[in-house]
Parts: structure tokens; sequence; C-alpha cells
């Protein structure tokens, strides 16, 4: 059977766009307790559409 986890990473909101600040430190965490990176699933989303916060998806059999 397959677990899944699901982490939720805020986007930094500047003035002319975003970028993932923690991103690869956490994807590097769940890579070293078993977990395979799946993919993510955006959030929350700023008045002109812009990702505010996705959830890393990460997966592993139990």
């Amino acid at each position: 059977m397959k677990h899944y986890e699901y982490v939720n990473v805020l986007v930094s909101q500047k003035w002319t766009g975003g970028k993932l600040e923690e991103h690869r430190t956490v994807i590097d965490e769940y890579a070293a307790m078993g977990y395979r990176y799946v993919g993510y699933i955006p959030t929350e989303f700023s008045d002109y559409g812009k990702y505010k916060a996705v959830d890393l998806i990460f997966e592993r059999e139990d």
C-alpha cells in the first residue's frame, strides 16, 4: 500500500514575481526518509493568478 505526504510550501511574493525558497530542502529531507517526490498541487493563488503556496506530494511504500 502506498502512503502519501503533503507538505505546504509558500512561494515568496515579490513585486515582479515569486520564487520557491525551500522546495529543494524539503525534497531532500523526504528522500532521506524513503519518500519519492511525485508532484505538486497549487493550493493558494494571488489576485492575479500567481501561485502563493503549493503542496509538494511525496509517496512511499508501506
